[in-house]
């Protein structure tokens, strides 16, 4: 097997090979700025890397890792006019270079790229590929509509959250190893508790990023800081701060929760500083620590070579400690 930077650069040489701008330029060339924003290319790697573990050529899931990552920034176009988000990846989103409009027609387009790069596949092995494409996609779609619902209740909880960003972030993550596994021609077995892997996985990640939209460095970090606190999205910190806090902060945080400053460097600062007085910044890390664990754990009874668990493991270990 190749070190994680080397299916990193395989992956992206693939990219650059087959994603080009051509007529209408208007639609493609927002697909080809997205696409080489940058990013950390998890998942196309994870798509790579399973194949490989069961002894299959990483080249054979090319088309798949790179129908992963088409439909991921496809959905990431989309969430960002939904949120009216000015960063991405430290540089404009695509509705803000251009416009609305071509932000979600450049958007379909990718959904429907990534849906034809599967034709590649025949037999069982499309099928499978197709179908578990098809709900993982499905699920990312219930789960921003769980994000968007979130900003107008009032009575949702951990578990409601939790939920959310497993429907959201999550499942793909676990689809992109389960992929590789399909095409590697892993059993049944396998394939499901790589699944399962990636899943708790997927949600120690989505929880690292929501810490560092609150903690982490405006260097580093890519999008704006203190985003997900403007847009006042319930995040496991600003749950855990309303159970943990004292009654008048608690007070305080669902009035900042209220309210839509014009300059909002001092809710963000005022919001921070609940999250960690009241514990949960602590309890955050704690939290992503145990997804962590649950999935080494999964992956500890995974029937592979020790040298090949390992390359998971140190994949999932460089992911918990990002700071971007």
């Amino acid at each position: 097997m190749l070190s994680i930077t080397q299916y990193r650069e395989a992956f992206l040489g693939y990219l650059n090979k087959k994603i080009i701008t051509k007529e209408p330029a208007n639609l493609y060339e927002p697909i080809t700025y997205i696409l080489n924003l940058g990013g950390k290319r998890l998942r196309p790697v994870l798509v790579l890397m399973a194949t490989e573990i069961f002894d299959t050529s990483y080249e054979k899931s090319l088309d798949a890792a790179l129908a992963i990552e088409v439909f991921h920034n496809f959905s990431l176009v989309h969430d960002d006019i939904m949120d009216d988000a000015p960063l991405r990846r430290g540089k404009a989103t695509v509705h803000e270079k251009w416009d609305l409009n071509t932000g979600i027609l450049s958007g379909d387009a990718m959904l429907i790229n990534a849906y034809q790069l599967f034709q590649n596949y025949e037999g069982p092995v499309f099928k499978e590929l197709a179908q578990l494409f098809t709900k993982t996609a499905i699920q990312v779609c219930e789960g921003q509509q769980y994000d968007v619902d979130f900003e107008d209740r009032e009575d949702v909880d951990i578990k409601d959250y939790l939920k959310m960003i497993e429907y959201k972030t999550a499942v793909l993550v676990g689809a992109s190893l389960q992929m590789g596994a399909i095409i590697g021609g892993a059993s049944e077995d396998c394939k499901k508790a790589l699944y399962d892997y990636g899943c708790l996985l997927g949600i120690a990640f989505q929880l690292q990023d929501d810490y560092l939209d609150a903690f982490g460095d405006p260097e580093t970090f890519g999008k704006q800081l203190g985003g997900d606190i403007i847009e006042n999205k319930k995040t496991f910190l600003y749950l855990t701060a309303l159970q943990k806090a004292k009654s008048t902060e608690a007070r305080q945080l669902e009035h900042l929760y209220s309210i839509n400053p014009i300059d909002a460097g001092g809710k963000i600062e005022a919001v921070k500083s609940i999250f960690q007085e009241s514990g949960a910044k602590e309890l955050a890390r704690e939290e992503i620590g145990k997804y962590t664990q649950k999935a080494f754990e999964v992956l500890d009874k995974i029937e592979i070579p020790e040298d090949k668990k390992n390359l998971l493991k140190k994949f999932g270990s460089m992911l918990m400690e990002r700071e971007v």
